[in-house]
């Protein structure tokens, strides 16, 4: 018993040595409090989503994007450990089909959240600050499908970000090709443990992201401090 009971110590003592924000919430600050708390739970390590061969467009990089500004440093895409490790499972099944994913967006860290709540204040796309992003937890990933020889992208519902009905998982007023592409989508992302979001057809959350921390680790010091592969 007292095995069982001495990690969620630990864990409890960790999350309270964070201070809360405005809102309340608990968010892991910098690299040091990230590294501590991965340390002591291995699960909670993020993971260099390219260093599993995974293909990325990360549009908060660029201008290319809703906000019509580079928001990210770095074009970087995390994910907490066993979230990386079901989104590699996901591209093997994929390859089987001559297809692979491409990955928008991953970990963002808080700070970003709260700049991008701002203008859209609309929490069926954009996290409510008050509440935190999915994103925010390493737990959540943007993606796409793409063919793996040509790497061209397979047509969906909408491109990227799309804040119109037709993005939604239950809009269905699509030509038949982009239909039988957001189901093939979503099925093998629930397969392996993700669950889409209702608002958007390019959005799926890791299964038990509760358990992961709030962060606001910027992206360049993750890169600096060099993300182990999984």
């Amino acid at each position: 018993m007292r095995a069982r009971v001495l990690p969620l110590l630990l864990l409890v003592a960790c999350v309270t040595a964070i201070p809360a924000n405005r809102y309340g919430l608990h968010v892991v600050p910098d690299l040091a409090t990230y590294q501590h708390v991965a340390q002591h739970d291995s699960s909670k390590r993020l993971v260099d989503l390219e260093s599993l061969g995974i293909a990325i467009d990360v549009r908060y990089a660029t201008p290319n994007n809703f906000m019509k500004q580079t928001l990210y440093p770095v074009a970087k895409a995390y994910l907490r450990a066993p979230a990386a490790r079901a989104l590699a499972d996901v591209n093997r099944e994929l390859a089987a089909r001559g297809l692979a994913m491409k990955v928008f967006d991953a970990y963002r860290p808080y700070r970003i959240t709260e700049k991008m709540w701002e203008p859209i204040k609309n929490p069926d796309f954009v996290a409510d600050p008050a509440k935190g992003s999915r994103h925010n937890r390493g737990a959540a990933v943007d993606l796409t499908l793409i063919d793996r020889a040509t790497g061209n992208e397979l047509a969906m519902p909408t491109p990227y970000d799309d804040f119109t009905p037709r993005a939604r998982n239950d809009f269905n007023d699509l030509p038949a090709e982009a239909l039988a592409n957001r189901a093939l989508l979503r099925d093998v992302m629930t397969k392996h443990g993700f669950e889409p979001l209702p608002s958007e057809w390019w959005h799926y959350d890791f299964k038990g992201w509760e358990r992961f921390e709030l962060m606001d680790v910027p992206l360049e010091e993750l890169r600096r401090a060099g993300v182990p592969p999984a």
